[in-house]
């Protein structure tokens, strides 16, 4: 027996074009993933905890302000890297505005948490989170991108908030911002 999300109302922002038209390609991508990965109770639990701590860069920003508490000796570096990933939070609601795309409404997509607008492009999670990945990478000497971007992006799409695009073009955005805050961290290492 298959089931469907019930409808739901959502509020779109004044000016916000029309949501994807029906089982587009990336709405039948989304609702594949869903029904893929997104049903698992742990699943879903875990993505609405990255939603939680992504929620606005803030727990990126806190990272980056318990390594500047703990790494005193490079304290200027990640208050700078914090400010980068912020920065890069702050790009993806700039481009949010200008964009306007409405988030998923599909009976095929089950909406599992509330967001604070309409505005689907780009993610910001992915944008803040792959930044954040970037210049903590390069202040830790570790490769956090493999380990923090892909479960951010997915988890978007588990709780069915952003089209794959969305999240693509969030990690892209934040990838570049984040890439430099990195050679502003170098430059000023030399």
């Amino acid at each position: 027996m298959t089931t469907t999300a019930p409808a739901r109302l959502r509020v779109v922002e004044p000016g916000t074009p029309p949501p994807e038209p029906e089982r587009s390609a990336e709405i039948r991508a989304l609702a594949a993933v869903q029904r893929t990965i997104g049903k698992p109770p742990v699943v879903r639990a875990a993505a609405r905890g990255l939603s939680l701590f992504g929620e606005h860069a803030a727990g990126w920003f806190a990272l980056g302000l318990v390594g500047a508490a703990l790494d005193r000796g490079r304290r200027k570096d990640w208050l700078t890297g914090a400010a980068g990933v912020v920065a890069a939070h702050a790009a993806s609601i700039a481009v949010k505005r200008v964009v306007r795309r409405q988030r998923p409404i599909d009976e095929s997509v089950e909406v599992l948490v509330k967001t604070p607008s309409s505005l689907s492009f780009p993610s910001s999670h992915a944008t803040s989170t792959t930044a954040a990945a970037v210049v903590y990478s390069g202040l830790t000497g570790r490769n956090l991108v493999p380990a923090l971007v892909p479960p951010m992006l997915v988890s978007r799409l588990v709780l069915g908030v952003h089209y794959p695009s969305d999240v693509i073009a969030g990690a892209t955005l934040g990838a570049v911002v984040g890439g430099m805050v990195r050679r502003v961290l170098r430059k000023r290492a030399r």
